[in-house]
């Protein structure tokens, strides 16, 4: 519970500069730009329905760049943590870095629409902002309530103190209290062993094609997905309602894609490529609907079909990459693939800006991307009813597959 409040809280941080930045309706007195920002102050003019950045500080036509800068910024910071507090929470545990990862992407999507209403309640920037960060402080504390991942405790053979957050688990499921004992697992590393470093991803050829392949993948994922999330503010519209439905057309993606990646005929690779696709073309054919059509062919609904069919793509890339990797070298193919996500983080505030190129730009190029990453799926194995592989070997050995396959048949 803690946790899925906690994604809401990150929702609204994410998103938070699509309200703070938003641009309002404007016009400027006599033609041209002002050289100065004070003459600029005399001769703009915004509505007066809410404040932002914008107001603030007149960040637009050539200043407008700050806005998507600082969104982008956002997203670096994301990266530095991913660097930083990944390898620490293999030394230091789950709980104190971040609460043992995260639950669920339904509760974040949730979150893009309870900070839409924050915005409609809080017109003026600052104290949305104030109201947005404060919860921070609150999961802070209740952090240090929640116990250390029993897993991490035992792989760093901790056994008294994994069993005992076996036990509180337990207690707080309404079980009674267990008679357990931890065995030492024969397959841990000793002291003097070390796990397969990064460098075995891109040292053998099978490992180095889908680790290439799948940051693409990952790149493309959170390109389109931020891209369309933070380019709600410029849908036509209510600037609130837009950013409300971004966040709760996700809701019924992550069922949907759950559905589809167990069934033998699409599987996982199938169901990820045509999500992609799908999400890549709702983009694209945005460009041919008139912004006067009815509601069933407008852009913003075709732009919000291509949310969730990215939102879906995203929720499947999890479980596909993990079971694309070895266990030795899972954590490490998991880490690699999220930093090249968070690129994509960095790159699409600057997208919706492209609009002034021409309306569709800023479509066409997540639609491109999509398309690519989709039909770039397809080069993946399928993974769906297959034995994991447990070591680098097994990955690189066909005889290996076979066998397990073989194996697999006969116990199922």
């Amino acid at each position: 519970m803690t946790v899925s409040c906690f994604k809401i809280y990150v929702a609204c941080q994410s998103m938070l500069i699509v309200l703070v930045g938003a641009v309002p309706d404007y016009h400027i007195d006599q033609e041209g730009i002002p050289a100065s920002r004070a003459e600029l102050a005399k001769r703009i003019h915004f509505a007066d329905n809410f404040t932002s950045i914008v107001t603030e500080w007149y960040l637009i036509e050539q200043e407008a760049y700050k806005v998507s800068l600082a969104s982008s910024l956002f997203f670096a910071g994301l990266l530095i943590g991913n660097i930083t507090f990944g390898p620490l929470s293999d030394k230091l545990g789950r709980k104190p870095v971040y609460i043992s990862g995260s639950l669920t992407n339904l509760t974040f999507a949730v979150g893009i629409a309870v900070y839409a209403l924050l915005g409609y309640c809080v017109r003026e920037w600052r104290y949305l902002a104030l109201v947005s960060n404060t919860p921070g402080i609150f999961f802070l504390l209740l952090s240090f309530m929640l116990p250390e991942s029993p897993r991490w405790l035992y792989s760093q053979g901790k056994m008294a103190e994994a069993e005992d957050v076996l036990q509180y688990i337990a207690l707080g499921n309404g079980k009674e209290r267990l008679n357990l004992k931890l065995k030492p697992s024969t397959g841990a590393l000793r002291k003097d062993e070390s796990a397969p470093g990064i460098l075995n991803l891109v040292k053998h050829p099978v490992l180095r094609w889908r680790t290439i392949i799948l940051m693409y993948i990952w790149y493309a994922c959170s390109f389109v997905y931020y891209g369309l999330t933070l380019n709600a503010g410029e849908l036509r519209g209510n600037l609130y309602l837009n950013v409300a439905l971004s966040g709760l057309v996700e809701v019924p993606a992550f069922p949907l894609c759950m559905f589809f990646i167990e069934k033998s005929w699409s599987g996982r690779r199938k169901t990820m490529t045509s999500f992609l696709v799908f999400a890549g073309l709702a983009c694209i054919f945005t460009m041919v609907l008139p912004t006067n059509a009815g509601l069933l062919l407008s852009p913003t609904l075709l732009a919000l079909c291509g949310k969730m069919m990215v939102s879906a793509a995203f929720n499947i890339v999890y479980i596909y990459t993990s079971e694309l990797y070895p266990t030795v070298l899972r954590n490490a193919g998991l880490g690699v693939c999220s930093m090249s996500c968070r690129f994509g983080g960095i790159l699409a505030p600057f997208v919706p800006s492209m609009k002034s190129l021409s309306p569709s730009v800023p479509f066409v190029v997540f639609g491109i991307s999509g398309l690519s990453a989709g039909f770039l799926t397809l080069l993946l194995p399928e993974t769906l009813n297959k034995p994991i592989a447990e070591s680098i070997e097994d990955v690189q050995s066909p005889k290996y597959q076979v066998l397990k396959n073989e194996e697999a048949e006969q116990t199922g």
